[in-house]
């Protein structure tokens, strides 16, 4: 397990509010994020907010293209590590058993086949770790999944749980926005709430996050599902909220989310999410992918990461006690977001 580093110690945790700094009294140079700020104008135009936070304040933020500090952004896949910070809490509940538990072990009404032996083995931590495979093309550790099928479903569980366990072995990485889906639905199924409720009342609400209101999908097109209609946290025509993707929340708030995860779990004295958890989920492995976690500490500094389509991200680097989240136009190739932290950020850091 690599070396995570020690919890920050705090003065100020942003339950209610973001505090700021300057720069120099975070340990941080500011002629280098003035450089930041530079790159964000000259080669970084498509990126629609970013907060940098160090030892629990903000030492940098920037908004652009219309938006500001307050408005809420389509984060795409950035979701899927919120869901996975779902099971954790319902685990920690005791909702859920362990990420051993079986798959279909919450889903008694589906009949799968008495042969089906590949797909009754399939587990939780198969789902978390995209190691469980599905039954679409596939290119490298890529899945090209029917999204715009599953769209047009009445059903989208029982869609996926047919695709589910068809193609490839269980094991190997396999990325599927799909198979979240199944993870939120069985939070659902074990706490008796949706997870956009689970998340409001255990996670959202504690950390003084907004918390997301009902949103009535009236229909299924692509703007509903994935595009510009995309309000709160959309959900499937059953009622499960979307599990890989929907979730639409500010930049400050994404900097919450990950500021719990670099203080393992911890919030104002309070453990809103076990350190085990926290450390079964980042800790390093051959698919540098832990539990919805984007994984990197070979050659270069150690950082877990949530990222989404179109260049969304949540950056959390344990030892620099650092936090940087973005927000973004979408694109399918935004310009890479690390190069900001490997050439302004990180260098920006004097402690």
């Amino acid at each position: 397990m690599q070396n995570k580093g020690p919890i920050p110690k705090n003065r100020h945790w942003p339950t209610r509010d973001w505090q700021s700094a300057s720069p120099g009294a975070l340990g941080m140079c500011p002629n280098k994020l003035l450089e930041l700020n530079k790159a964000l104008a000259a080669q970084y135009k498509g990126i629609n907010g970013i907060v940098v936070v160090r030892k629990g304040y903000i030492a940098f933020e920037r908004y652009s293209n219309g938006f500001g500090a307050n408005d809420t952004h389509n984060v795409t896949s950035v979701t899927k590590s919120v869901t996975s910070a779902l099971i954790g809490i319902a685990i920690d509940g005791g909702y859920i058993k362990s990420v051993g538990q079986k798959v279909l072990d919450f889903f008694p009404e589906y009949n799968a086949g008495v042969g089906d032996i590949r797909k009754r083995s399939l587990t939780i931590r198969h789902l978390l770790t995209m190691t469980a495979p599905f039954a679409w093309k596939k290119i490298g550790a890529i899945g090209y999944e029917p999204l715009d099928r599953l769209r047009r479903q009445r059903d989208w569980v029982t869609y996926i749980l047919n695709l589910l366990g068809r193609n490839g072995r269980p094991g190997e990485f396999y990325y599927s926005s799909a198979g979240a889906h199944l993870l939120s639905a069985i939070i659902t199924r074990t706490t008796g709430m949706c997870a956009r409720e689970f998340a409001n009342k255990q996670l959202f609400r504690p950390l003084g996050m907004r918390e997301i209101p009902d949103h009535d999908m009236k229909s299924f097109t692509l703007d509903d599902v994935f595009g510009k209609n995309v309000s709160g946290w959309i959900k499937d025509p059953n009622g499960n909220t979307t599990g890989g993707w929907g979730l639409t929340i500010t930049a400050r708030d994404m900097a919450r989310f990950g500021f719990l995860y670099l203080n393992r779990g911890v919030w104002d004295n309070e453990q809103i999410i076990s350190e085990k958890w926290i450390d079964e989920s980042t800790s390093l492995n051959p698919n540098r992918y832990g539990y919805m976690w984007w994984l990197n500490g070979e050659g270069r500094t150690f950082a877990f990461s949530a990222l989404g389509y179109g260049g969304n991200c949540i950056y959390c680097i344990p030892e620099k006690g650092l936090v940087v989240t973005i927000t973004s136009k979408m694109s399918a190739r935004p310009r890479d977001r690390w190069l900001l932290l490997e050439k302004c950020i990180i260098p920006a850091i004097l402690d």
